[in-house]
């Protein structure tokens, strides 16, 4: 046998010994470890509780699910049943949810705990739960036929895990999907971590799921048929003006938790006046070492992201989808361009035959929300001006996927402070003569 061939055996057996030792050690195969960490000889933990060993999350226009202990079990109940919900004041539909709400309440345990979730369907149809995200045994994964059988409408099913995780999930319909997750059946999961590090901890944590939704003006039942063309963008099943506000203290510091069960899109949400770190995704947390700043984070479909940042700067912050036509309300798609057409002498003529006409969209959308709230002009049925509601200076262009971050200096509680009141020469305004000759050299037009 030459040198090379001996090259070649060595490398065979090393090769050979390799395989078998990474058979044999599969969690650390390539520097990876088991999704699944649920190791029957480890311990379940003590149940951790609220204001104890966690801080409980905030929901914006939701609510986190209450549980109680039994035998060291957390024992939750999610109840699936039609809804009659609303999105924003003049804009109500017929859902599905759970336990009265769209959308469904968040659950939050903490790291060991052992959890049991009864699943009531009231539903006219069979479903299942799904627990997007998490690491649990494969028949406690809730797809319809591969996992489980459905639950039939009058059934309550168990599902059990030990919470082997920290992190943002989210938990859905997975049978019959496009229709049920279409009229809402979704939720926000958050795993909260055993022994939390400083630099995880948080003073203000909200939770917001971002869906879409096909609802025509007058229409009461969202279309599960739909496939692109979706008119109400929420947070957390509201659309804006009916998102709730989120409010932190100056200096706190704030996490947003996304998680994005739209049907189609992917939603790139901004935060005006701050920048944050995007801190963990649903596959886990970041290392602090690897975070990265934005001031736009993408949150996929399917997916969860963490953002982190300091309340630095006082005032009414917009955070909304930077997607244009994600911040309109029931947008339409089919009608002709007149921005920029003469209609001059129209209206007149038209209001012969339709006396409450008025040329609307020559100077863009922004004025029709307006024209609406001041009783100008009458909305359809059952809807609500594509964009806005008035603000504090002028009437707020944006609707759907749209809420306010609100920072004060001073808060008593966490109560929606109104209106910031902002220090003298500190907000734009019209230019004087004399400013525009010192400055421009002109007075301008």
């Amino acid at each position: 046998m030459n040198r090379r061939d001996l090259l070649k055996l060595g490398a065979l057996a090393g090769g050979t010994a390799f395989v078998a030792s990474s058979r044999a050690e599969a969690p650390a195969r390539g520097g990876w470890e088991k999704s699944y960490a649920g190791d029957p000889n480890r311990p379940v933990l003590e149940p951790g509780l609220p204001g104890k060993d966690y801080t409980p999350v905030i929901t914006p226009n939701g609510s986190s699910l209450p549980f109680k202990v039994v035998d060291g079990v957390k024992v939750f109940h999610l109840i699936a049943g039609p809804v009659r919900h609303t999105f924003a004041p003049g804009l109500e539909a017929n859902c599905w949810g759970y336990n009265g709400q769209v959308h469904g309440p968040t659950i939050e345990a903490v790291e060991g705990d052992r959890v049991r979730i009864y699943v009531t369907n009231r539903l006219i149809a069979p479903t299942t739960v799904h627990w997007h995200g998490v690491f649990l045994p494969n028949g406690m994964d809730g797809v319809g036929g591969l996992n489980q059988r459905a639950i039939r409408p009058g059934e309550t099913f168990k599902y059990e895990f030990t919470v082997r995780q920290h992190g943002t999930y989210m938990y859905h319909s997975h049978h019959d999907e496009m229709t049920q997750m279409a009229l809402g059946m979704m939720g926000m999961i958050v795993f909260h971590p055993r022994n939390p590090s400083p630099e995880y901890r948080v003073d203000r944590d909200f939770a917001i799921m971002l869906s879409e939704w096909a609802l025509e003006p007058g229409a009461s039942t969202p279309n599960p048929n739909e496939m692109s063309d979706f008119n109400v963008l929420t947070m957390n099943a509201r659309c804006y003006p009916g998102t709730e506000s989120l409010v932190a203290k100056l200096g706190e510091r704030v996490r947003i938790r996304f998680g994005n069960l739209s049907a189609m899109d992917h939603h790139p949400i901004h935060l005006h006046g701050h920048y944050f770190k995007v801190a963990a995704t649903d596959g886990g947390r970041i290392p602090e070492s690897a975070q990265w700043p934005e001031t736009t984070v993408l949150v996929p479909v399917g997916s969860t992201r963490d953002v982190e940042f300091v309340a630095s700067e006082p005032g009414d912050w917009a955070m909304h989808c930077h997607m244009t036509h994600h911040v309109m309300n029931q947008m339409g798609h089919n009608f002709p361009n007149i921005v920029g057409i003469d209609s001059t002498g129209f209206d007149a003529k038209a209001r012969q035959l339709l006396p409450a006409y008025m040329t609307m969209g020559r100077d863009g959308m922004g004025d029709m929300g307006a024209h609406i709230e001041s009783g100008h002009m009458k909305a359809p049925e059952n809807s609500i001006p594509m964009v806005g509601a008035m603000g504090p200076f002028d009437y707020i262009t944006m609707g759907g996927m749209f809420t306010v971050l609100k920072v004060r200096e001073q808060l008593a509680l966490y109560n929606d402070p109104g209106w910031y009141e902002h220090p003298a020469g500190t907000v734009a305004g019209v230019a004087t003569k004399e400013e525009l000759r010192r400055d421009l050299g002109s007075i301008g037009s």
